[in-house]
């Protein structure tokens, strides 16, 4: 595991990178403007295989939930190598979902173009856009870590989706997120 954080290549006030993907639970292709929320979108890119992932997996869950009848939606974006990783099939994806009881699509973004759009760097990674899909957040779910003792509570998330959602500013220092590099494919 190679540990490292989220980059800011993708700039707050951007206007969210376009996707086509497939959701490995409906087997149906679906676009960024087919996703989108009506108050906020929270684009995760995550995997199976990660101890980072896997440690707010429960939480990531019950936020996903709680927002949702505010018009917030939550998608998450699989980038990772399959062939390298094969946990992280859109198979083992799939089941994930349903074991995690993910209330959200999982995109599988083969081809990788998505994540090298939004310069994701890690699982998890975290962008959070406003209604018309500008860039408004870009860091940790929370400072807890499979390391520490903190307890896993998406306290930077809600406070933005928070923030956000009765129109206040959110801060423009935000913390990086941490955890496992996305596995890229061999380029020949």
């Amino acid at each position: 595991m190679a540990l490292t954080e989220s980059s800011d290549t993708l700039a707050l006030g951007t206007i969210a990178p376009d996707f086509r993907l497939v959701d490995v639970v409906s087997e149906k292709y679906f676009s960024t403007d087919e996703l989108r929320g009506n108050s906020a979108t929270v684009l995760l890119f995550i995997c199976n295989h990660c101890p980072y992932v896997k440690h707010i997996n429960k939480e990531l869950v019950l936020a996903a939930n709680d927002y949702a009848m505010n018009g917030v939606q939550f998608i998450a974006i699989s980038s990772n190598d399959a062939i390298e990783y094969p946990e992280d099939s859109p198979e083992n994806m799939k089941r994930v979902a349903f074991e995690e009881q993910y209330p959200f699509p999982y995109l599988y973004d083969e081809t990788q173009e998505t994540a090298h759009r939004y310069g994701a760097t890690c699982t998890p990674d975290i962008f959070i856009f406003d209604k018309l899909m500008y860039l408004v957040y870009h860091g940790q779910f929370d400072s807890s870590r499979p390391s520490n003792t903190l307890p896993v509570t998406g306290k930077d998330i809600r406070m933005a989706l928070d923030a956000l959602l009765i129109h206040q500013e959110i801060p423009t220092k935000q913390i990086h997120s941490i955890g496992c590099s996305i596995k890229w494919k061999k380029r020949a």
